[in-house]
């Protein structure tokens, strides 16, 4: 099965936290037996309109294989309680 996962970062973070909140973020997808097979970070950019009292975050774009949606499941439930992530989309892409 194959995915596309998009999530906000918070803008006010340093790139430190940054960019331990993405390494954690990965972990949580490559210990649950997904494999990643594109990785982009985008950059910051301004929101459309205010999420959670902010105007712009850090957008990243990851593409995964996994067999069964063990990793996806993991990787929502984590992406929920980080408060580092504004916001984050899963997408299954059908072969």
């Amino acid at each position: 099965m194959k995915y596309e996962i998009m999530f906000i970062l918070r803008p006010d973070i340093e790139e430190e936290v940054r960019k331990s909140t993405v390494s954690t973020l990965e972990k949580t997808l490559t210990d649950n037996k997904a494999t990643i097979t594109l990785s982009k970070e985008l950059g910051q950019k301004e929101f459309a309109y205010v999420i959670k009292k902010m105007k712009s975050g850090y957008y990243y774009l990851y593409n995964i294989e996994t067999s069964d949606d063990k990793a996806i499941k993991e990787f929502d439930r984590v992406a929920h309680i980080d408060e580092n992530v504004i916001r984050h989309l899963i997408l299954k892409i059908e072969d």
